[in-house]
């Protein structure tokens, strides 16, 4: 089944400007552009960092090679990019010297092809980022109610793209995510950070798995692990900048009895979470149910808040005193609290909270309303 994605590449793409799309492996970015292009009118040129004569060219910063390359196209499209050394300055030779030509570079790694391309292509790009199916993208093609009926899959065995390509059912899921997780997850870490222990960057993954939803120490990760704490450090940000992890920091106006400096860590995908740690059982035999929903929500809120340009900071919010909200946004200077509960009940508004913003929303999100928080 083909499922539409949100963007559109047609609304962003622009003569002499770079589209970047960014996103995790495997979630169809390589795929919405050659959607695109079925449909383009124009002469283009497609080739991929794993390309060795291309990646040659695109290297070489030479003008007069990177002008005879792109000459008589009207596109160029780069998947892969992160791959090709200099691909920032490589990019700004193309769209500042050859008139009227667009460019589409794609890359499953932030933190490579940001650190290339950011202060090379400074006014000169627009970045997209794509994740898995967003609940708002499905319900383009399934009723409310038949996602509702879908919600344990979704907890998970999470949105991966290919499972509807394929039509899997629970074996097949299973069967490609740990493939995902196997073959793919920590590939361009391995790759281009030089890190030589996949085991090690696993143990730590599935440390946290165990961890969603709570504030993680880095002494503690680095005590079981038996490496240092800036090393963790070091990690998760990689992590972070890979699109494996989303972390969330306390949120404080410098009161005294707030937590601040902790962080909160979780998964791009559910599946992923459950495929680091091997556990596909249904939801009546998993004790971690809390978990899943709390990961679930908050995902598919930074897939809203990214795919509908909503501007907002991101937070959670704990007290020493153990009072606490999941998932904290500050917005235009106005304050929403969400706490994340999958069976609907009645949750006081922590005192604190209250007395110390006393403007501020507060909303449990349950089974009941959650298509309101998501879409």
């Amino acid at each position: 089944m083909q499922i539409e994605r949100f963007y559109k590449i047609k609304e962003h793409l622009q003569a002499n400007k770079v589209l970047i799309i960014y996103g995790p492996r495997q979630v169809g970015k390589t795929t919405l552009v050659k959607s695109f292009l079925a449909n383009f009118k124009g002469k283009y040129r497609f080739n991929t960092g794993d390309d060795l004569r291309a990646r040659e060219i695109l290297s070489s910063q030479d003008l007069k090679l990177l002008k005879e390359y792109a000459e008589t196209y009207d596109l160029i499209v780069v998947d892969e990019a992160q791959k090709i050394p200099h691909i920032g300055t490589t990019l700004k030779l193309l769209v500042d010297n050859c008139e009227g030509l667009k460019v589409i570079v794609t890359g499953s790694s932030s933190f490579e092809l940001a650190g290339q391309v950011g202060e090379p292509l400074t006014g000169r790009k627009t970045s997209l980022r794509l994740f898995p199916f967003a609940q708002m993208e499905l319900t383009r093609h399934f009723s409310k109610h038949d996602l509702k009926e879908q919600l344990d899959d979704f907890l998970i065995f999470g949105s991966y793209p290919e499972f509807y390509d394929k039509e899997a059912n629970s074996t097949q899921k299973k069967q490609l995510l740990m493939e995902l997780t196997g073959s793919y997850l920590l590939k361009d870490i391995l790759e281009l950070e030089q890190v030589k222990s996949s085991k090690l960057l696993l143990d730590l993954l599935r440390l946290l798995a165990f961890q969603i939803g709570n504030e993680v120490s880095l002494n503690e990760l680095a005590a079981n692990l038996g490496i240092d704490s800036k090393t963790v450090g070091r990690y998760l940000d990689l992590f972070e900048k890979s699109f494996i992890l989303y972390s969330l920091g306390g949120y404080s106006r410098n009161l005294r009895n707030e937590l601040k400096k902790k962080r909160k860590y979780y998964f791009y995908d559910n599946g992923i979470r459950n495929a680091i740690i091997s556990s596909f059982n249904p939801l009546p035999l998993r004790n971690d149910i809390g978990a899943l929903w709390e990961n679930f929500l908050i995902m598919e809120r930074i897939k809203k808040q990214t795919y509908s340009q909503l501007w907002t900071n991101n937070f959670f919010w704990r007290t020493w005193e153990k009072q606490e909200i999941d998932f904290v946004e500050e917005k235009e200077g106005t304050l929403s609290g969400f706490e994340m509960k999958i069976k609907p009940q009645k949750i006081k508004v922590p005192p604190l909270w209250r007395k110390n913003y006393p403007d501020a929303r507060f909303q449990v999100i349950s089974r009941e309303n959650y298509f309101d928080f998501i879409l």
